[in-house]
């Protein structure tokens, strides 16, 4: 099974579990596998579309594995706003549904932080163009993440 194909099914699954109604410890363990799946086979289509040498792999490998890091506290922290709103959705109050937008922009401007923040220390690894490759590669399979999950979280009711 191509790379592709393997990211496309974790992010499918991942999916399925994340949608509403799915609670319990089991889900969130579920999640949590799906995640690590998905975090793994990231990296490895990184690694196939990013065409590094073996002198710029030594240098971004670990800068990689730290932006990731740092990225993983900020998906993590998305999750739990996601599970808090489908958990309580139904009887959304006004004022649960501003703490929820105001968390979730918040992680949202975490994590653009992040992928700032890590910008100057990927332009010392690899040169500017594989750069500005990687973060498409990045945005991608970012869309594609939310493209599936947006499908499985409820629009809130008026």
């Amino acid at each position: 099974m191509s790379l592709i194909r393997m990211l496309f099914a974790s992010i499918l699954v991942f999916a399925i579990f994340a949608a509403p109604g799915r609670a319990g410890e089991a889900a969130k363990a579920n999640r949590e596998i799906l995640s690590d799946t998905i975090r793994a086979n990231k990296k490895a289509l990184v690694a196939v579309n990013l065409r590094l040498t073996d002198e710029e792999a030594a240098r971004f490998w670990p800068v990689y594995d730290r932006y990731q890091q740092d990225l993983a506290g900020v998906q993590d922290r998305l999750v739990k706003v996601i599970d808090d709103y489908t958990a309580s959705f139904r009887n959304l109050s006004d004022e649960k549904a501003m703490k929820l937008v105001e968390d979730y922009l918040a992680a949202e401007a975490d994590r653009a932080k992040v992928r700032r923040d890590h910008l100057a220390e990927f332009a010392k690894t690899i040169p500017g163009r594989k750069v500005a490759r990687f973060y498409q590669i990045e945005n991608k399979m970012d869309a594609v993440v939310r493209y599936d999950l947006a499908a499985t979280i409820p629009v809130v009711e008026e």
